[in-house]
């Protein structure tokens, strides 16, 4: 990830090292492709973007992030400000350091707006009589607090338990630094040299009356063109990587936008004529309008670079049906996969997704290793132990 230094050999003004590119320090990375993967119809919108790294220094390995340093949506910010009657030229202090910016742009590109934490209620709490905020702040509330906090943003906040007695600079104080936003690289360099490629899904919604809209898939999918920039760095992901051995299989769980890694593994693959076999499960809700890379995945199946490709789409049916009930169809030949030393991967949504596969997984392993559901427990941890088990999960 660092710029590497001019040859010290060359004359006195080459000497002097590149500014490196990093999280602190991120690049400016033009953006060459933005289109939308899913068919008309689809209730989804998935933006495959390609970026180009070229001048930057910056490489990455199949299974490694890319961080986005997003701005917030226009729209809002405006709304926050007339809400609060606040001049967007004024000049407020965004850190300990005393850096100072127009509130306008300290809103839209330095603070997070469209989260709320119990910290953020409770110092809200002392800038306003308002009886209810003080009562949701207070320690026996705190159900209550959590439940308030989910779904709303400082909009909401301020609309809900005003009259403030605070100016924009007190009210900022509360908000914490705009984080990153972190997606899983979907491009290998060795097939896209200076490029990298993301597959992000476009969050929007509506909660307590408003529409929300995800900050930086939203940015992406609206207001970013091809040959715009965006800041980035690269995150690299120690825990979730292709096996060093080219001749070692691999089975991939990568439903929706889960595909992204894996994809980067089969170009990956594909570049180094990997001989190991490679097995992806895929899902989404309509193979019609859903079926992410489709054309390139079936070209891969075609020359032999991904030897299985199982998909579940879980409105094609009256049955729901998904990844993990792919992998079940697929048991016996699954644990084979694995007691011949498969690596086996997931991507994808944390909260059901992966349980649902971690489950499947150990059933597979009881039912075809004849084995107890304790004893499948432990052949998974030790899968993991070797590293042969890997998540990224979300």
């Amino acid at each position: 990830m660092q710029l590497t230094v001019a040859n010290p050999n060359n004359n006195k003004e080459d000497k002097t090292a590149q500014t490196a590119f990093s999280r602190t320090n991120p690049f400016p990375a033009k953006i060459l492709k933005n289109v939308n993967l899913n068919g008309d119809g689809s209730s989804k919108e998935t933006r495959h973007i390609e970026f180009s790294l070229k001048g930057s220094g910056l490489s990455y390995v199949p299974g490694d992030a890319l961080g986005i340093v997003p701005a917030n949506d226009p729209e809002l910010v405006a709304s926050l400000m007339e809400e609060m009657k606040w001049d967007p030229e004024m000049t407020i202090t965004i850190n300990k350091q005393g850096e100072t910016l127009p509130l306008k742009e300290a809103l839209t590109n330095h603070f997070e707006i469209t989260l709320l934490t119990k910290k953020i209620i409770q110092q809200a709490a002392q800038l306003t009589e308002n009886e209810e905020l003080q009562k949701l702040a207070s320690p026996e509330n705190v159900d209550q607090l959590k439940e308030y906090i989910y779904g709303r943003d400082l909009l909401d906040l301020l609309r809900d338990f005003g009259p403030w007695k605070a100016d924009a600079q007190e009210i900022v104080g509360l908000l914490r630094k705009m984080p990153p936003r972190l997606y899983s690289i979907a491009s290998s360099l060795s097939a896209h040299p200076d490029e990298v490629h993301l597959t992000i899904g476009t969050v929007r919604y509506n909660s307590h009356g408003r529409d929300r809209k995800g900050v930086c898939s939203v940015q992406c999918a609206e207001r970013r063109l091809e040959g715009d920039t965006l800041p980035v760095f690269i995150q690299p992901n120690k825990h979730f990587h292709l096996p060093e051995s080219h001749d070692q299989d691999i089975i991939m769980v990568g439903p929706g936008t889960g595909i992204a890694p894996f994809r980067s593994f089969i170009e990956e693959r594909a570049v180094n004529k990997a001989s190991g076999r490679s097995w992806l499960f895929f899902g989404d809700q309509h193979a019609a309008t859903d079926f992410l890379y489709r054309e390139e995945l079936e070209q891969y199946q075609k020359e032999g670079v991904l030897t299985k490709l199982d998909t579940a789409f879980s409105r094609d049916s009256a049955q729901k049906v998904y990844v993990q009930h792919k992998m079940l169809e697929n048991s016996k030949e699954l644990y084979a996969w694995l007691e011949n030393g498969a690596n086996f991967y997931v991507c994808g949504d944390k909260e059901h997704m992966a349980k649902d596969v971690h489950n499947a997984l150990i059933e597979v392993i009881a039912n075809e290793g004849t084995m107890s559901q304790e004893d499948a427990e432990a052949y998974l941890n030790n899968l993991q132990k070797q590293g042969r088990y890997q998540r990224d999960v979300y």
